[in-house]
């Protein structure tokens, strides 16, 4: 993974002291020095609103606000990518959070190397662009500021959108599974997020065409997924 990756803030929220010494232990071992810890929710979204961090790593189990709460919280204004990080293994509970749009979900105890590598792919998902414009027939999408530009507006792209657009935008004219469309959105974590994957189709739409109940650059493919058509003549 490349440097600009290692320079990315991460938020870690765990109301264990020890465990929070031994994450961040771990992670600059690894490169990543640009770390912020907090023990409680309040903690936690105070950091978010003085640091802005790019990928938060939070415990379900926290003193004041449980961390699916705390995630609602810090989505009401920003939409860094999330890795929850847990002793509860309930399915229920890994589905409630995934649900929520979390990125994925880690159970203690864990391996010092599983941790890394998912923090790593979280981060490749979330913030590596291949092509940095892309030219449509109602706008542009600039990937590398993770915006659309449509007429004189300027529409920001979210953390997950810009990751399924990037997927689109890497299979140009071809379809793209629903399955692969999850994979490239929520990564192996990606089972019961389908509902998920239409809601942000639609936010998509909305942001990209004229007429968003008559797409004609993000295409359905009834039955198997979705397709990109570029340029300014789309049927």
């Amino acid at each position: 993974m490349s440097d600009t990756f290692h320079d990315k803030r991460i938020l870690l929220v765990d109301d264990e002291a020890e465990l929070l010494k031994m994450v961040s232990s771990i992670l600059k071992a690894n490169g990543y020095h640009d770390l912020y810890t907090a023990t409680t929710a309040t903690q936690a979204l105070k950091c978010c609103e003085e640091n802005n961090p790019e990928l938060a790593v939070l415990d379900v189990m926290l003193p004041d606000l449980d961390g699916f709460s705390l995630f609602e919280r810090m989505r009401k204004s920003s939409d860094f990518p999330v890795l929850f990080l847990t002793a509860r293994d309930e399915a229920e509970d890994k589905l409630r959070g995934l649900g929520l749009g979390a990125d994925d979900y880690l159970v203690k105890p864990f391996l010092p190397e599983e941790l890394v590598l998912r923090v790593g792919a979280i981060l490749r998902r979330c913030y590596k662009t291949e092509s940095p414009v892309l030219q449509l027939a109602a706008c542009t999408i600039d990937f590398t500021r993770a915006q659309v530009k449509k007429g004189n507006k300027l529409l920001p792209l979210t953390a997950t959108e810009q990751r399924l657009l990037s997927k689109l935008a890497g299979n140009i004219g071809k379809i793209v599974t629903i399955d692969a469309l999850c994979e490239a959105g929520w990564g192996n974590a990606s089972y019961g997020t389908e509902s998920s994957l239409m809601t942000h189709i639609r936010r998509i739409r909305e942001k990209i065409e004229h007429d968003p109940s008559h797409p004609v650059s993000l295409l359905t493919v009834r039955g198997l997924g979705y397709k990109l058509i570029a340029g300014e003549e789309n049927e």
